[in-house]
């Protein structure tokens, strides 16, 4: 016989369990929701090439926290407006030539 008592719960017939970690506690990618997110807005194609490639730069922003993204739609604006300015500049179809009437 022993001189020693066993500790409580250890003794015949008490089995321990083996230590689980609850499965909310392990360790999955943390959620935060104020980490940059997709929006996932579709942008459709204009078929202009020059105006396809600047809608595209808005996806940039998708990475980006919230202050830098009026960086991005700055960008994108203004090269909107240049594309559309320079659509202005360019020579259109050239006028007919006036026909001058002589009455006499």
């Amino acid at each position: 016989m022993s001189d020693t008592a066993p500790e409580p719960g250890t003794g015949p017939g008490t089995e321990t369990a083996p230590e689980t970690v609850p499965e909310e506690q392990e360790r999955e990618p943390e959620h935060d929701p104020a980490a940059p997110a997709p929006l996932g807005v579709p942008r459709t194609p204009t078929g202009n090439a020059e105006a396809d490639a600047l809608l595209d730069r808005l996806a940039d922003a998708d990475h980006l926290a919230t202050d830098g993204h009026v960086e991005v739609y700055e960008d994108v604006h203004r090269g909107l407006r240049d594309a559309l300015t320079a659509l202005d500049a360019r020579p259109g179809p050239p006028v007919p030539p006036a026909s001058h009437q002589h009455r006499s």
